[in-house]
């Protein structure tokens, strides 16, 4: 992690914060960054030291979207073989949970990869959108989706084909974002989330996120099979027992990730 060029990686205690750091393209989604955001969550990932992400931009822009020199001139077939959205697939095989922090404009790429995390908190002053009809094209990193299923399909529907940004608070009362606080607090309430995950049995933590993520792809028939699965594997664990053996004799867990 020592050669990012579009990041800064910060660390504290068992969370980690990844920030995009090109302030001056608006944080824009180049294969560069993408590269690199990738590379540093699957890292972080095999830490058993962290625990929970928090993804997050500056207070203009979270990623005001992807950047257009680079698809500008491309052919169809160009695009086929550069199989950019493949990063993307990757992101959604963390396995800890990523809660992003969002403040000024998300939009596009932006949104879809705001969309990837797990927990959004967002500013009062972010700004949610997929204008990409406005450019002559359409979502293409799960835009169509992932806000589809966050705010519905009229609401979706208007979005993507009109190219309209919604609000902080339109994004709210969609459900497409958790919370919305002032400007001054939105990291600072993101990494407070991060923690009070972070301080949870990691490995119930690990297989409740895959089984939330699960009822997406399946039947309902299909993904309560899943979600038992899990529940019972968690029997297997020292965290169990001893999470289990805390409630009884009334103290704190410890939890050893075991």
């Amino acid at each position: 992690m020592n050669d990012l060029k579009n990041l800064i990686v910060s660390r504290d205690d068992a969370v980690a914060t990844i920030q995009l750091n090109r302030p001056k393209a608006m944080n824009a989604l180049n294969i560069e960054i993408m590269t690199e955001l990738v590379d540093v969550l699957e890292e972080l990932d095999q830490d058993v030291d962290i625990r929970a992400f928090v993804l997050t931009g500056n207070e203009r822009a979270f990623a005001a979207g992807a950047d257009i020199k680079e698809m500008a001139d491309a052919t169809a077939v160009e695009m086929l073989m550069r199989d950019q959205f493949a990063r993307w697939d990757r992101i959604r095989k963390i396995k800890k949970p990523i809660i992003a922090a969002v403040s000024g404009f998300a939009l596009g790429g932006g949104c879809e990869l705001v969309m990837h995390a797990d927990i959004i908190i967002a500013s009062e002053t972010a700004k949610f959108g997929q204008p990409e009809i406005l450019l002559g094209v359409m979502p293409g990193a799960g835009g169509t989706q992932r806000l589809t299923r966050a705010v519905g399909k009229t609401l979706a529907m208007e979005m993507i084909l009109t190219g309209r940004q919604i609000t902080a608070e339109e994004a709210l009362r969609a459900g497409l974002v958790n919370k919305v606080v002032p400007v001054e607090f939105y990291l600072e309430e993101a990494q407070r989330m991060a923690r009070e995950i972070a301080a949870q049995p990691p490995i119930a933590v690990r297989l409740a996120k895959e089984a939330i993520l699960r009822s997406f792809d399946t039947t309902i028939e299909m993904g309560l099979e899943f979600e038992r699965k899990n529940f019972y594997l968690l029997f297997a664990s020292e965290d169990m027992r001893e999470g289990m053996k805390a409630f009884i004799d009334k103290r704190k867990a410890e939890w050893k990730g075991k």
